[in-house]
């Protein structure tokens, strides 16, 4: 099977991303979105990303045109009836998905693959409303989509083999993206991993260890994170960042693991989104910031503890088979930036050190948030390494 015309059911800023992934690797691309104006929007901003490529030198001014050329924008859902694959790409509500999924079922070629790019609703619930649920998966891009390389590659239990091995090859081979694969669990593999780097960070605040600043300054200086979860939530914004943490928390059964905080719902009820709306954690119309707090032993104690709630989680998503050791490290260091992959970070600080620290947490706390994974405790009893 080839792919000549990728299909991208929604024109925001996800669907604008895997249109110009598609053309940028060759492909030709049809974006389709109901609405009008979201369509003018489209082209204007995939003009406007275009130019500046061309500003920065990255690309020449003819090969601008020929990316451009390669996209076709329609309001016409049967202007998707002739593409190999299509990519749904419009709002995290299940209902509207399954809607989509099924209208576009109607007008499509029978071996035509469709994918839903959903970052954490479960894609079994929408391919059991598919008539054709062999050629449906879930692929999840990270924003922007065309220039972030990690993509996860989500099948069902009924999606054939020969469906998941032709989409790993065209987004590895073709489109030069790093694919992971992984289980269809909330939050797939990112956005379940990287749970903890919020939580902990505001359980920390909320207990009155640390402001935002220290914590954010521990993360950055000592752990080499690029952002600190502060700053990142507020990058990200609260009503995409908490959501997702309703989400997740949710769809695993009210798991106390992920419990979303409090704090983070009061700044989204009362509209602080973060850096979108000027005020979140920080506030944006000034730089007037609190104190940082130097203590070194402070600095190890939040550092150690963010970091060993990270690594229970990626081992635990070893250990229920989500995925493997190596795709959660890809994954965490390509789709949220970590400095290191926290399986083989585990092993460079000493698996031993990780549950003490968790044990620590847990025989103070008595809360399952801090139970060692089977598979970490497994791991010290053995004496033995991720990597081994």
């Amino acid at each position: 099977m080839k792919i000549n015309v990728c299909g991208i059911a929604g024109a925001g800023t996800m669907g604008i991303g895997i249109a110009l992934a598609a053309a940028t690797a060759g492909t030709e691309a049809v974006l389709f979105d109901s609405f009008p104006n979201a369509i003018e929007n489209a082209m204007k901003k995939i003009i406007d990303q275009l130019n500046k490529l061309v500003e920065k030198n990255k690309i020449s001014a003819e090969e601008r045109d020929t990316v451009y050329s390669r996209i076709t924008f329609s309001n016409n859902i049967n202007s998707l009836q002739n593409c190999d694959l299509i990519v749904e790409a419009i709002i995290e509500d299940l209902d509207a998905k399954i809607e989509l999924f099924k209208k576009l079922e109607n007008v499509i070629k029978p071996e035509t693959i469709l994918a839903t790019n959903t970052s954490s609703l479960s894609i079994s619930s929408i391919a059991g409303k598919l008539n054709n649920k062999e050629n449906f998966l879930g692929i999840h891009f990270f924003n922007p989509a065309n220039i972030m390389k990690l993509v996860e590659i989500i099948p069902t239990a009924s999606t054939k083999k020969e469906t998941i091995e032709f989409v790993i090859d065209l987004l590895k081979n073709h489109w030069k993206k790093l694919t992971v694969v992984a289980k269809d669990t909330p939050g797939f593999i990112v956005n379940r991993v990287a749970r903890p780097y919020y939580s902990e960070a505001l359980r920390i605040y909320e207990e009155g260890i640390a402001n935002f600043e220290t914590i954010d300054y521990v993360m950055k200086n000592k752990g080499g994170f690029k952002m600190g979860p502060f700053e990142l939530m507020d990058f990200i914004g609260h009503d995409v960042n908490y959501k997702v943490t309703e989400k997740v928390w949710e769809q695993l059964f009210f798991d106390t693991r992920f419990t979303p905080s409090i704090t983070q719902k009061r700044l989204l009820e009362s509209g602080n989104y973060g850096r979108k709306t000027g005020k979140g954690f920080y506030d944006y119309s000034t730089e007037i910031r609190n104190e940082i707090n130097m203590n070194d032993q402070l600095h190890e104690y939040i550092f150690n503890r963010i970091l060993s709630l990270l690594i229970n989680i990626a081992a635990d998503t070893l250990y229920l088979g989500i995925a493997s050791r190596e795709d959660i490290d890809t994954a965490v260091t390509n789709g949220v930036n970590y400095p290191k992959g926290l399986l083989k970070w585990a092993d460079e600080i000493g698996i031993e050190n990780v549950y003490s620290n968790l044990k620590n947490l847990y025989d103070l706390y008595l809360e399952e948030r801090y139970r060692p994974s089977p598979l970490l405790t497994k791991k010290k009893n053995e004496l033995s390494n991720f990597y081994n």
